[in-house]
Formats: C-alpha cells, structure tokens, sequence
C-alpha cells in the first residue's frame, strides 16, 4: 500500500512536472540503505548528471548512506557539480515523497550550494 500510494503521488506530479535543458528537473529516489539524485533533461530523454551515496566521491565522505547527514552530502555535491556544468535553476521532483527528513536535507543541502528551485 505505501509503495503504491507513492507511485501514484509520483505520477501525479510527472503529469505537471518536466525538466528542459536550460531548467533540468532534480529527480530523487531514496532507499533504506542509500539515496539517489539526478538532473534530467525531459525533451531530449538526457541524464544531465548524477550523485548517489553509491558514488566513489561520497563514499569517502559518509558512513551510513541512509540517513540525513548522508542526504546533506548529496545535495551539497549535486549542487557543485551542477553549479561547475553552468546549471542554476532546476525544478524540483521530490519522486512522491513527502518533504521532510532525507529528502528536505538534500533539498536544502542543494539549494545552500547556489541551486534555485
């Protein structure tokens, strides 16, 4: 039930939501054990780039990739890199999760490296 009611916000919000090449939507998926995001290009079907607590970069930097501090990790990194790749704005996907805990972490990690959504 909860992963179906999940899939179902998700949905929801693909109908409103795309990402361009100037404004890349930041699409988020999170796990138990690790959290994952990337910016996409919907015209083009265009992974911009990608972080991950899987990735060899935040490995050195985190312990446990499944909670807050590790998702702050992650949005701090998304947002360097997209800053260095010339991207500022994005539009937000939160991938049908609710706004608090890992996912509001990340997002404010991100927006705290110079994101604006």
């Amino acid at each position: 039930m909860k992963l179906e009611g999940r899939a179902k916000r998700h949905r929801r919000v693909r109908k409103k939501v795309a990402g361009t090449f100037q404004r890349p939507r930041l699409s988020v998926f999170r796990s138990l054990k690790h959290i994952y995001v990337q910016l996409v290009d919907d015209e083009n079907a265009k992974t911009l780039l990608s972080v991950s607590t899987r990735s060899k970069d935040c490995m050195g930097k985190i312990k446990y990739g499944g909670n807050i501090a590790a998702a702050k990790v992650v949005g701090k990194m998304l947002g360097e890199i997209a800053l260095n790749n010339k991207i500022i704005n994005v539009v937000f996907d939160k991938g049908g999760y609710l706004y608090h805990g890992r996912i509001k972490a990340l997002a404010d990690a991100a927006r705290g490296a110079g994101l604006k959504f």
